[in-house]
Formats: structure tokens, C-alpha cells, sequence
């Protein structure tokens, strides 16, 4: 078993200055050979997965591969997706940025195959509110991701935008500060660097973007406000595959999922409702650490170390003055 991620303060403060954080090496390579394994098998047909529809007559594993591009929730049917959405070193980081109480909420497969395209420039808290808003995605590599078979892309500092609500359809927004634009074309298929048809593309200028590569068990950690897209997958013979995880604080009030009271405690407590893990798979919701509503407990906070770590700990409660 690897060791726990301690997570520096320079890393804190670069997630907080940019918006996200690439952490290398996190997930150990026989969990990766382990989950391109299973997602081979998902894509023959050789598991039955309520909800999945498996190969067709005729269909070739590259047409399976084109079809699922994106397998969403699976975390309650697969216990392989349970324990990667609870995975002990990403959960580790997670907490370390936006803890010490974390709340699992989403899961998703992505196979990007040769020729497919891009997801246009969004923020992900325009699909998954949160308030106060503490979402993060966790977007763990299986295969190389680079500029050539559609890596993600990040505007650095994007994060200190508000979320830009929907035109029109599905989306939340700050609709509260006054004079906001209203967007459309959000997340649609990007394949060009113009990208016309998106609405948040003229809230990129000024930021710099940047490409996300990552090796095979690396992972990106990002906010819910950082604008970030993915352009095709310009490689003849070479697909990427991404699982995808997202999180918020466990004191954050959603009404996403069916609300805090379906998703998994995964570290920490909270005051608000969660769900136990399906597959029992080792997280706080089994084993709540005390709360502040428990005989007095002090919350934790995350704070540096004397070592320059980030780690939940207690606030001092001697009296100072300032």
C-alpha cells in the first residue's frame, strides 16, 4: 500500500493562485492496469452492468469505445468505481484543499477515442452547485494525456470568476451579482482553438491556458470556477481514458444527486445528511469522526504543519488579543 499524500503548502497556494493542481504518481500502477482491465472488460461485453447496454451484433471494440465516451455513476453498481470514488491518496489531497470534511458526489468514465472530439470551455459548478460553493474535480489519468489525444486544458486563475449561468436549459449561475452575461454553448464539442460557439470563450482572455499532461496515475485536481476544456483527440491509434471524481466540503448543502443525503461521507463529519458506501468501502461515513455538535468537540481546520504540510487539525482556543 502506498503511503498517505501530504499535501505542501506551496501546493495549497498554488491550487488557491491557479485554480487547480496537478499531483503526479498518485494512484499506484497495478490500480491502473486493475482499471484499464475492467473498462476492456465493460467494453466487450464480459460484465453485466445494470444500465450499460453491452456490444451489439457487429460492433467492433473501437465502435463500443466511440459509444461509451462517457459512463456516468456506476460508483453504486461496480465495487471497483466505489473504491476509486474513495480512493485513500486522492481523498487525501482533496481534503488537504478543500476539507477537512469531504463529501464524495460523482463519478464518470471517459474514453476518448482516436478522431472524437473536445468538451468546449465550463465550469463545473455550473452543473454541480454547492453552497458555499467547495467543489472540486478529481481527474485521474489511466492512459498519457497530451496535446495530441485531447488533454484537459486550464486557465490559470480563472478561478476568481463568478459562474456564468445558462442562457437558456440546464445550468446554474450567480445570477445575484448584478449586470452578469448569461452564456450559451457551454461544454458543447470544441475542436478548434477559437471555439465560436461558446459563450465563456471572451471570459478566457487575459488568463493564460495552459495543457494538463499527465502520466498514468497522475491526477488534476480543479475548483468548480476554473474554466477549462479538452480539444479531439487528433491521434490515429491512441485513446484517452480518464476517471473522473467530484467532491465538496461535507458542510456544503446541495441539492445535486438527490442532495447531501445520497452522497458518501467520505472524510470528516458533517451536520448535514449522507449516504453509506454500497460496497463498504473503508470512509468516514462508517466511522464519523467526532462532530462540533458532539460533547463539545472542537472543529478541525486545515492548516500547515510545522513541517509545511496541510493536515486537519484543532484551532487553538486560548484567548488572544489581536
Amino acid at each position: 500500500m502506498m503511503e498517505p499524500y501530504h499535501v505542501s503548502v506551496d501546493e495549497y497556494r498554488s491550487f488557491r493562485k491557479n485554480g487547480f493542481l496537478v499531483a503526479r504518481g498518485v494512484v499506484a500502477k497495478a490500480e491502473v492496469d486493475e482499471m484499464q482491465a475492467h473498462i476492456d472488460d465493460l467494453i466487450a461485453g464480459r460484465v453485466d452492468v445494470e444500465g450499460l447496454e453491452k456490444p451489439l451484433p457487429g460492433e467492433s471494440f473501437r465502435d463500443v469505445e466511440k459509444r461509451l465516451l462517457r459512463i456516468h455513476m456506476m460508483h453504486d453498481r461496480i465495487p471497483l468505481w466505489e473504491r476509486w470514488m474513495l480512493h485513500p491518496r486522492v481523498l487525501d489531497i482533496v481534503q488537504a484543499l478543500v476539507g477537512p470534511d469531504v463529501l464524495a458526489m460523482q463519478t464518470m468514465m471517459f474514453i476518448k477515442g482516436p478522431g472524437s472530439d473536445g468538451q468546449g470551455f465550463h465550469q463545473d459548478s455550473y452543473y454541480i452547485p454547492t453552497f458555499p460553493d467547495s467543489l472540486i474535480g478529481a481527474w485521474i489519468a489511466l492512459e498519457r494525456a497530451d496535446t495530441e489525444n485531447g488533454c484537459l486544458w486550464m486557465t490559470k486563475g480563472s478561478n476568481v470568476e463568478p459562474i456564468y449561468p445558462p442562457a437558456n436549459g440546464y445550468g446554474y449561475g450567480d445570477w445575484g451579482l448584478k449586470d452578469i452575461p448569461e452564456v450559451s454553448g457551454v461544454g458543447g464539442h470544441s475542436n478548434s482553438d477559437e471555439d465560436p460557439e461558446n459563450g465563456l470563450r471572451p471570459m478566457t482572455k487575459g488568463y493564460d491556458e495552459v495543457p494538463v499532461v499527465l502520466e498514468p496515475g497522475d491526477v488534476a485536481f480543479f475548483g468548480g470556477h476554473v474554466l477549462h476544456r479538452s480539444l479531439s483527440n487528433k491521434t490515429s491509434d491512441r485513446t484517452r481514458k480518464a476517471f473522473v471524481n467530484h467532491y465538496c466540503n461535507a458542510r456544503s448543502f446541495t441539492t445535486w444527486g438527490g442532495g447531501n443525503e445520497g452522497l458518501i461521507l467520505a472524510r470528516g463529519n458533517t451536520h448535514l445528511g449522507f449516504a453509506l458506501p454500497r460496497f463498504g468501502t473503508p470512509c468516514a461515513a462508517l466511522d464519523p469522526q467526532p462532530s462540533v455538535s458532539d460533547s463539545g468537540a472542537v472543529p478541525t481546520m486545515m492548516m500547515a504543519t510545522p513541517d509545511g504540510d496541510m493536515a486537519a487539525q484543532q484551532p487553538a482556543t486560548e484567548d488572544h488579543e489581536d
